[in-house]
């Protein structure tokens, strides 16, 4: 730290300016022994992606700390701002097993997982036996799912017996789906509501990324045996960072909250050097950071809209679930982007009892997030309160070698935490030039499923 003319050196250190994504990096970089200083303009964990209770909630978007008194003590409530279902198998948990950040946090199984197929809503099917039973499905078009079910989950990437002499590295995401003859609509549901992709570029992309995904997805609903294949921290994902900062601090890792006007510093050829708040400078040897930090290193790149609601009951058609994401594929409502519903209640304890909070997300298409998000919003039934906000996306666009910053991109729509992770995976290799071991024993990690 350098104050009054005063230098103290450090060693290695890196500056991370912190939001999820930089908490989730700082607890990585903190495990492989490097020097980690966390510095946020914020009094909060998080970021972007903080929590917030009901009277933080009212002051952000209604500017008033007064909210309706029927809705229940505010204290009860822990609203995330990017809310994101975790895969039970899939890259968030396998980062959280690798860093042992599992033992301070609780996690309850979300209960269902849902597509909308013209106008309505169905239970996302992700078996050979799921397939038989669906109603998304005629007859025979239930068969052939099954059979594409039956292939997806023997495919063995070290077995060519279960290819079935097709060479996914080669073979599109089209062409597979076409040797099983799946009507549109089938392949609508696979692609975005199993493989998770957010439009149809994957489908002359090679298969092989389509198939890991569908795997991914099968596995993770058969690892709790619930309603879907998703877990979510009890009382929101805002302990997630806090779990990362103390993981960090137990590695030798130091938080600085409540930082104005975070300042990087550059030297003559341009390259970070540092961080200057309040008359002091920090020295560092590279930056992480959100795109907030470095505007003139980013590109706007699009904007979500979305709209938050507190309600009285369950998403309508979700079995009663508690917990629950839908999926609106681009192709059932004419649109080039993909609509989400996210849903969860008092049952993970982040609203008050009896209350649900559910999110309606999209790549915004227009600038009136109102009519946007109608067909989401519709789908939901009466709403106590509902928020509407839109949040403009950024990428970075420096050289990231040239000048020691490293930031990451803006959150996107999606209510699960795919796109999220695997940023932070290839920032990670980015900052170390490894790449990161998520071979990890998945049993490390359990779910509550009781209510």
């Amino acid at each position: 730290m350098e104050k009054g003319g005063k230098k103290i050196q450090c060693g290695q250190i890196w500056r991370v300016i912190i939001g999820l994504k930089e908490c989730i990096l700082s607890g990585l970089l903190s495990v492989d022994g490097l020097k980690v200083l966390h510095m946020d303009r914020n009094d909060y964990y998080g970021g972007a992606s903080t929590s917030l209770n009901l009277t933080q909630l009212w002051k952000r978007f209604r500017g008033d700390d007064t909210p309706a008194e029927n809705l229940g003590s505010s204290r009860e409530y822990n609203v995330d701002m990017i809310p994101k279902f975790m895969m039970a198998n899939g890259a968030l948990v396998r980062v959280l097993i690798h860093t042992n950040v599992t033992k301070y946090l609780n996690f309850k199984a979300v209960d269902g997982s849902f597509v909308y197929n013209k106008g309505k809503i169905y239970k996302v099917p992700a078996t050979d036996v799921e397939a038989l039973k669906s109603p998304l499905m005629g007859l025979f078009e239930k068969r052939r799912a099954r059979k594409f079910f039956i292939y997806v989950q023997d495919y063995e990437t070290n077995d060519p017996k279960s290819h079935e002499g097709l060479d996914l590295n080669q073979v599109t995401a089209r062409q597979l789906i076409s040797k099983y003859g799946l009507e549109d609509d089938t392949v609508d549901f696979i692609g975005h509501a199993l493989a998770l992709h957010r439009d149809d570029n994957y489908l002359d992309e090679p298969a092989k990324d389509f198939v890991d995904r569908v795997k991914i997805y099968a596995e993770s609903l058969a690892r709790f045996q619930g309603g879907s294949p998703y877990i979510y921290p009890l009382y929101g994902l805002g302990e997630l960072p806090q779990a990362f900062a103390r993981l960090s601090a137990v590695y030798g890792g130091t938080y600085m909250l409540n930082k104005p006007e975070c300042k990087v510093e550059f030297d003559e050829n341009g390259k970070a050097i540092g961080v200057t708040s309040e008359g002091e400078t920090a020295k560092c040897k590279k930056i992480v950071c959100d795109p907030s930090y470095l505007s003139d290193k980013v590109q706007k790149v699009g904007k979500v809209a979305r709209a938050i609601c507190i309600m009285s009951h369950p998403i309508p058609d979700t079995k009663d679930s508690h917990s629950a994401q839908v999926i609106l594929p681009q192709k059932q409502l004419g649109r080039k982007s993909d609509m989400y519903l996210f849903c969860c209640s008092y049952a993970h304890n982040v609203a008050a009892k009896g209350k649900y909070i559910a999110f309606v997300t999209t790549e915004a298409e227009t600038d009136n997030p109102e009519v946007e998000l109608k067909p989401g919003i519709d789908l939901l039934g009466p709403v106590d309160e509902i928020f509407y906000d839109t949040y403009d996306r950024f990428e970075p666009c420096n050289d990231h070698e040239a000048d020691g910053c490293f930031i990451s991109t803006s959150y996107d729509a999606t209510t699960h935490f795919e796109t999220t992770v695997k940023d932070v995976v290839e920032l990670y290799s980015k900052i170390t030039g490894k790449v990161l071991d998520l071979s990890v024993d998945l049993s490390a990690a359990s779910a509550a499923t009781e209510e």
